[in-house]
């Protein structure tokens, strides 16, 4: 291979602009031409880093030399051009920055060396609560709320604005990260001192994958990886498979998107593609429009894979012109990835894949998914007598152990919250006006909502409103409660705000098995209410059939709404919905912004190094103590288990997320500071205040430890006093007795966000190291960059076939020394005298996670790094 060199870029509109061609690649590695697209990007950027010396050729040869087939036992690296966080991680995130930058302060260097080198948009969208609704002036209400709540939150985050020079703010009011992202961030192609590539980014948040959608490379990580890379450091990975989804047929009249991403994510997750990327290709791929796609791809983290991709082609081009992106825009697209030989969706056998998977969308009927998992779905015309079936079975069984008999009595599978919600379903006008279509449908045959039933509508950007409104379609749904509540995430990630106290209150005193109908991503386990045990995921329009009908329990594709009214009769036509969308796309963006008047009142003293006043919102975190840091690649002896979790443990069991409750450790903090239980706020809104979110880690009201039998919540036994308590207590009396910890879980463990919290929390429990039977692509990263070992047992064991009670004391040598992937062994003393020892795994994919691990973490290796480059660049600084 020759010189890597740069050349110029043909096409009239886009003429000056310079590009590195791939073709430059082909003498040496011919098989370029078949490398899936989501590669050819990744080889790109590492070509760049190549030719402007920051990446070793190695990187380069490995992306181009890709097999579909081969062992993926090599890292690859690459550099990303720009990082997009919510504020309930950015905020952490920027805490972390704050805290570097004090530390370099402390150490007498310069604090502006901590500097982001690359873009970050930082969207405030997830500090708003559902705390009214159904009513029209529910959005002023709940918009005043969230300014009152959140004023530190927000003065950190306007400092951070003016401290750091490549931050952007958006601020709250517009809508959800990943919607405006697709709407207004993305360039698909990016320019970066006049040198044409394309737009990748990471995002602290796990459906950034929501923009594959539109060709762009991007998925979720923790703020500590991003930190990272904002910081001039390359995204390191292990050289993925790339699964191909090959999209045929046409999905069948009354079928939406919606029901097609549930049975993808349903299909994906038992072929198994976690730590996978994901291509679709073929005719029904190119049907899609690029709102459908995006909801294909905002569901990886579902399915779960690294990313949902999907190729550049007309499609793109017809939504960058609706978005308002400007010709000139388009014109660079369209030539940059022509010139690339990346533009449109491929057909069957022109890529290679490491395995295709065929989805007929002829095949795909109306489905809702849960009551606990998004994978878990449900044909609708079942979705009753499974309900019916889970209400009986016992608890051991998945079940909720309940009387049939007595449910309707009981209020089993009455429906008490619905939420259109989401960036999922509401980026995708489709299945929008499909909803409104219904509610005026329902409202023209006489059906109401029962008022019982808290309804709100939580759009993912203004644009969602605009053209509904325009299109005459809020007004019935409005009519039927669901108000515009808000322009941000909402329900969706439990910010869904308060039930009435008396039916919270019935509800407690009777167990019922009560459920929420939503259109969004996720229906963990407490995560759209304590109260509300069953959540079921559904379109927008499903979401509105299920609140006029107010049962779960209930065929809807058979049994009446309402009277006599079945879902058949109100039913939107599908040519009413296809010219309605193709008039909403006319429309453009129509984003506009908030009244920022709220936003720019707030005053900030500018500084480079941040004022650590005494806060409940924002605390300087404990991460950059001084003094090297303590290596985790150290044997652990004499250590006690604080938990032993099952399947399915996910980020929102671990890391905390909702209410908090003033009981709970975190809410009795609170009290003591002087807060009032009306001030709480919610755990994502005090993610900057460690003291809190340690509290509340492994504290959600539906963790299941097997320690701590007959509890239900953030509950373990102590050992060897034998003595339940708190999970946090229990915690901070090992430390004082200088026990280390470790914790035991089943498979698929850290499933979901990509909460930092749910790593830095058990890292100042004092958490050493994870044993579980499969971790979650982005939950294994964050243990890594907090310095816990992510340790898998061998298909054999686990903590059943074991019988860990939580009485024994463990040790975790390593006898051949640390390495990428190597071996541990796991000694097991029991009280009895007997001892056993077991082989495991260390879930370490590259040199770089090993590393993080030799210096303490991701965080101070960084700060380190980042001064002495300061240094070498500018001597004075020291």
């Amino acid at each position: 291979m020759g010189v890597l060199s740069l050349q110029p870029l043909a096409g009239q509109e886009v003429r000056g602009l310079k590009y590195l061609p791939l073709e430059q690649l082909e003498s040496e590695f011919p098989g370029i031409r078949r490398l899936p697209y989501s590669l050819r990007i990744l080889l790109e950027s590492a070509a760049r880093g190549h030719l402007n010396d920051k990446l070793g050729r190695e990187h380069l040869e490995r992306l181009a030399g890709w097999r579909p087939h081969a062992d993926r036992d090599v890292e690859v690296s690459f550099f990303v051009n720009r990082i997009l966080v919510p504020d309930s991680t950015g905020i952490p995130l920027l805490a972390d920055l704050a805290a570097m930058r004090s530390a370099a302060a402390r150490q007498g260097r310069n604090p502006k060396a901590i500097e982001p080198g690359i873009r970050v948009d930082l969207v405030v969208d997830h500090s708003v609560q559902i705390d009214v609704h159904g009513r029209p002036d529910a959005l002023a209400l709940n918009t005043e709320l969230e300014f009152e709540r959140n004023q530190e939150r927000f003065r950190f985050i306007k400092w951070s604005d003016a401290a750091f020079d490549k931050l952007r703010v958006v601020p709250p009011g517009n809508g959800i990260c990943h919607q405006i992202n697709l709407e207004q961030l993305a360039g698909v192609a990016w320019v970066t001192d006049g040198v044409a590539h394309p737009d990748t980014l990471l995002g602290c948040d796990s459906h950034t994958t929501m923009v594959n959608g539109m060709g762009v490379i991007g998925w979720g990580v923790g703020g500590i990886e991003a930190e990272s890379a904002m910081l001039g450091q390359p995204v390191t990975m292990l050289l993925p498979d790339v699964i191909g989804v090959h999209l045929h047929g046409i999905l069948p009249v009354g079928v939406t998107t919606t029901d097609l991403v549930l049975t993808v994510t349903e299909r994906l997750r038992k072929v198994g593609v976690v730590g996978k990327f994901v291509e679709f290709f073929g005719k029904g791929a190119v049907r899609l429009s690029v709102p459908e796609r995006a909801t294909l791809a905002n569901m990886a983290p579902e399915y779960g894979a690294t990313i949902g991709f999907f190729p550049v082609d007309e499609r793109t081009l017809d939504y960058l012109r609706d978005t308002g992106r400007g010709e000139g825009s388009v014109a660079l697209v369209r030539d940059y990835y022509h010139a690339q030989g990346m533009f449109g969706v491929p057909g069957p056998g022109q890529i290679d894949f490491s395995q295709v998977v065929e989805i007929d969308l002829a095949g795909i009927v109306p489905s809702i998914a849960g009551p606990r998992r998004p994978q878990d779905r449900i044909a609708l015309s079942e979705a009753g007598r499974h309900f019916r079936q889970l209400l009986a079975a016992p608890v051991s069984e998945g079940g909720y152990g309940r009387d049939v008999g007595t449910a309707a009595q009981n209020n089993d599978g009455d429906v008490v919250l619905a939420a259109i919600t989401s960036c999922t379903n509401t980026s995708n006008p489709q299945v929008m006006i499909a909803a409104g279509l219904l509610a005026r449908n329902a409202l023209r045959v006489g059906l109401q909502v029962d008022p019982k039933i808290k309804t709100s509508f939580s759009p993912g950007s203004r644009s969602v409103a605009a053209y509904m409104e325009n299109l005459g379609l809020l007004a019935p749904l409005a009519a039927l409660g669901f108000e515009v509540a808000a322009f941000g995430c909402g329900t969706c990630i439990g910010n869904s705000g308060p039930l009435d106290p008396e039916l919270e209150r019935q509800l407690a005193e009777s167990g019922a098995v009560v459920a929420a109908v939503l259109s969004g991503n996720r229906n963990f386990e407490a995560r759209i209410h304590p109260a509300i045990k069953a959540n079921f995921l559904a379109s927008p329009p499903l979401v509105v059939a299920y609140a006029i009908a107010g049962s779960v329990g209930r065929n809807l594709e058979t049994e009446p709404l309402q009277g006599d009214v079945l879902l058949a009769d109100i039913w939107p036509d599908a040519k009413e919905i296809a010219d309605l969308t193709a008039i909403a796309a006319r429309m453009g963006a129509a984003a506009g912004t908030d009244d920022r008047s709220r936003w720019d009142r707030i005053e900030i003293t500018e500084s480079a190094v941040y004022d650590w006043a005494p806060s409940t919102y924002i605390k300087e975190p404990p991460f950059f103590p001084p003094g090297k840091p303590a290596s985790a690649l150290t044997e652990i002896t004499g250590a006690r288990a604080l938990l032993i979790l099952g399947d399915s443990v996910t980020t929102d069991h671990i890391s905390p997320g909702g209410a908090i409750k003033p009981t709970s450790d975190a809410g009795k903090w609170l009290i003591d500071a002087g807060i009032a239980k009306s001030d709480f706020n919610t755990f994502a809104a005090r993610r900057g205040n460690h003291e809190i979110m340690m509290r509340g880690t492994f504290g959600n009201v539906r963790l299941r430890n097997r320690m701590a039998p007959g509890t239900e919540g953030g509950f373990t036994c102590h050992q060897p006093s034998g003595e339940t308590m708190s999970v946090f207590d229990a915690a901070m009396r090992y430390r004082e007795e200088r026990v280390p910890v470790v914790v035991f879980a089943g498979r698929e463990y850290g499933t979901g966000s990509s909460r930092d919290w749910a790593a830095k929390g058990p890292a100042l429990l004092g958490v050493r190291a994870i044993v579980a039977q499969s971790f979650e692509r982005i939950h294994r990263s964050n243990l890594v960059g907090l310095g816990i070992l992510p340790l898998r047992f061998d298909p054999q064991d686990s903590s059943d076939s074991l019988g860990l009670a939580g009485t024994e004391t463990f040790d975790l040598l390593f006898p051949n020394e640390f390495s990428i992937g190597g071996r541990a062994l796991l000694r097991i003393a029991r009280t009895d005298g007997r001892s056993q020892e077991i082989g495991l795994r260390l879930c370490v994919e590259t040199v770089t996670e090993m590393e993080y691990l030799a210096n303490g973490g991701i965080m101070p290796q960084v700060l380190s790094m980042t001064l002495e480059a300061d240094a070498s660049l500018n001597p004075s600084s020291t």
